[in-house]
């Protein structure tokens, strides 16, 4: 096994080019400084080093090139290593679970500004179905999550209603015959709404597109691949919203829904809960960033 003293003594003197400031480098002397590159010469069973003409100036064989730039990724790791287990306390864990349609963007800012205001935490984001979610969240696999829900369907941090427009592309041609709908998959509280307004209706409809991303859908919309249903704050400027005019019924709101497993939260829990509601009660900067499902 490789010795890091000895590797540091070796990178010291491939840096320096020289035994004498190497060995003021590691506050050693020169004769120390050379007994070590023998030893790790010895161990490794090649020649490490060599002198030029002078004899002055050492530079590195083609194995010790080798050697030297393994030595710096070991020294590296072995420092960080040491920086970890030297901190003060460990960094605490929060597991959050996040709607997989919410808008991605929108999530990394809010978490990225609140471990700037606390260091000592650590997030561990997990996406999926909100069903899926609430499942998690019941076996104690995440602490916090975000899930979309119908308004009032049960007990929560905070919640948000979120008002649904039907919406297509700006060029889209609409048919009279049956709707082409991008939906996101079975368990979507949009899904639903989309499915179940158009049957009370009595007008057809078939699955043109199916994905887990807001960012899917929207684009499928623009493109005018389909039909679907979003909440006003995730229209974009490429979408146009429908109404009765164009034969479509407008929607009940659904609701975004803060909620938490059982059991008072830990300090850290807490401080993510408050700045979540304070962040999401502020209005988005850009159309685009809607949570679904």
């Amino acid at each position: 096994m490789l010795d890091l003293e000895l590797l540091k003594t070796l990178v010291c003197v491939v840096d320096e080019g020289s035994f004498t400031r190497a060995a003021e480098r590691v506050h050693r002397t020169q004769s120390t400084v050379s007994q070590q590159i023998n030893k790790l010469e010895e161990n490794v069973g090649r020649a490490l080093l060599v002198r030029d003409r002078t004899g002055k100036r050492i530079s590195p064989t083609e194995h010790g090139e080798i050697l030297a730039a393994y030595a710096r990724r070991l020294l590296a790791i072995a420092q960080e290593a040491e920086d970890v287990l030297s901190a003060p306390t460990a960094l605490t864990p929060v597991r959050v679970g996040v709607p997989e349609d919410f808008n991605a963007q929108r999530m990394a800012a809010m978490l990225s500004d609140f471990l700037a205001l606390h260091p000592g935490v650590r997030l561990d984001t997990v996406s999926g179905m909100s069903t899926d979610l609430h499942h998690k969240l019941h076996l104690g696999e995440i602490d916090i999550a975000l899930v979309k829900r119908e308004p009032g369907s049960g007990e929560c941090i905070a919640s948000w209603p979120e008002s649904l427009v039907w919406v297509a592309g700006r060029a889209a041609m609409l048919g009279e015959e049956e709707v082409p709908l991008a939906v996101f998959p079975q368990g979507c509280v949009y899904r639903q709404r989309a499915i179940r307004a158009l049957d009370k209706i009595g007008k057809r409809w078939r699955v043109v597109f199916g994905s887990h991303s807001l960012t899917g859908i929207q684009a499928a919309v623009a493109s005018g691949l389909g039909i679907t249903v979003l909440p006003t704050t995730a229209v974009l400027p490429e979408h146009r919203a429908l109404g009765k005019a164009d034969g479509f019924p407008p929607l009940p709101p659904t609701e975004l829904a803060l909620i938490s497993s059982p059991g008072t939260p830990n300090t850290a829990q807490r401080n993510l809960i408050e700045f979540l509601v304070n962040s999401i009660n502020k209005p988005a900067a850009k159309p685009a960033t809607g949570l679904a499902r």
